[in-house]
């Protein structure tokens, strides 16, 4: 059996971590198409909170890589030469 790198593993925790929280929130679809926000407010809080804890989960293991988010924009990385992560976690 093959081993995954670091960075896979990095990213499949960050990807596990998100995906608890959109399937509770999902699991919220019917009470929030009746709400005044509708459901495409509901999908971009999702969106929103699903980028803020893989973008927690990425930092932590690459504190000098920049963002480029779908939702919240791009952040600049410590280092400008690092790599950058670009998360766009429902699609």
């Amino acid at each position: 059996m093959a081993t995954r790198s670091a960075l896979i593993n990095v990213m499949h925790k960050a990807a596990t971590a998100a995906s608890r929280n959109m399937l509770r929130d999902f699991g919220e679809v019917e009470n929030l198409q009746v709400s005044r926000k509708g459901p495409a407010d509901f999908v971009s809080r999702v969106d929103t909170n699903a980028e803020r804890i893989i973008k927690a989960e990425l930092s932590k293991a690459r504190p000098d890589w920049g963002f480029e988010m779908e939702e919240s924009g791009i952040t600049a990385g410590a280092d400008p030469d690092a790599p950058c992560w670009i998360v766009d976690p429902l699609d």
